[in-house]
């Protein structure tokens, strides 16, 4: 199949696939890592026409963008045809350690420039604030983002986890092209105020955790399933995996399945469908570590939903019925 081409962003355009690949999980926190399969999974992707590839410089931490820059140099890809998305922000020590947000502009300059050495490229497509540092005005942060597009180190410039009215401080500084943050059928808080907000701005959306961290495809159980051992979502760190708060909503997923059920694909695929089709501006992000989960997922493009499908999934999942925040400690996220 062929993926359909959206553009993020108006003030500051970057065409891209429908779909893009999430890379974090190849390198941590879900599960343990193999190279070989991550590799061959990226070169899949590049070959069934997803060209936007995510990753970010904590993840790993700082392996995941070597990763994705062997991915694309050992493809059969040429660079000109992939857009790459990295983050910088979430400052971590070569041992995993967690420093802590920064957003000082002499950071973003030394972020950037190692980020670009990690993979291997000469230019980043979109360059996103991981997390908004309380500290640090906004205004300083892309201010020395957008020396880094002048600079031509950054194409497009992108924001994480904002909230609207930082989002507009952010804009008038700089074109934004795209926030990235969390949205699914699980997680629709953006709907009330941000996502109005980076419509009337022209900025585009890049849903991470599309699938719900995994649950909405049907393969996580309150045994584990597919979140097995070495896995954080078996953590408090994402209340919604633990005790009570699974079984509620694994009850919701069920209720997806039916409705996946009578389309004849799987509940992965229904569930990014409905995020594929909030809007052309619109586009999720799907981790993976696995080609196989890769086409599952890709093929959801292809899945056409009725207005009788949609309402269907939102009665299945009602927006307030899911149990527990979305992470552990939320004091970082909508800043």
């Amino acid at each position: 199949m062929t993926l359909d081409s959206r553009t993020l962003g108006t003030d500051s355009p970057l065409a891209v696939s429908a779909l893009g690949l999430g890379c974090m999980g190849m390198s941590e926190f879900y599960g343990t890592a193999d190279e070989g399969e991550a590799v061959a999974t990226i070169h899949r992707a590049l070959d069934l026409g997803v060209t936007l590839l995510d990753t970010a410089d904590m993840y790993g931490p700082f392996t995941n963008e070597q990763l994705v820059g062997r991915g694309i140099a050992t493809s059969r890809h040429s660079r000109d045809g992939v857009q790459i998305a990295t983050k910088f922000g979430n400052e971590r020590l070569p041992d995993g350690s967690r420093v802590g947000i920064n957003g000082r502009p002499e950071y973003v300059r030394a972020a950037c420039d190692a980020s670009l050495a990690r993979l291997g490229v000469d230019t980043i497509d979109l360059y996103y604030q991981h997390r908004v540092d309380k500290a640090v005005p906004i205004e300083e942060t892309v201010g020395a983002m957008a020396e880094l597009v002048a600079a031509g180190k950054v194409r497009h410039l992108g924001l994480s986890e904002a909230s609207a009215a930082t989002i507009r401080r952010a804009h008038a500084t700089h074109p934004i092209t795209a926030l990235q943050t969390e949205y699914s059928l699980f997680t629709r808080e953006i709907e009330d105020e941000i996502l109005p907000t980076i419509r009337e701005l022209g900025i585009g959306l890049v849903p991470y955790s599309p699938l719900g961290r995994g649950m909405l495809t049907g393969t996580i159980t309150e045994s584990g399933g597919a979140a097995g051992d070495g896995d954080l979502r078996r953590s408090a760190y994402f209340p919604r995996f633990q005790g009570e708060a699974l079984r509620a909503n694994l009850a919701l997923v069920d209720n997806v399945r039916s409705v996946a059920d009578e389309k004849g694909v799987s509940p992965g695929q229904v569930a990014l469908a409905w995020v594929l089709a909030q809007g052309p501006d619109v586009v999720p992000i799907p981790g993976t570590k696995r080609t196989r989960y890769l086409e599952e997922n890709v093929g959801a493009a292809a899945v056409e939903l009725t207005a009788e499908d949609l309402a269907a999934l939102e009665k299945a999942v009602p927006r307030d019925a899911v149990v527990g925040d979305r992470y552990g400690d939320m004091s970082s996220v909508n800043v």
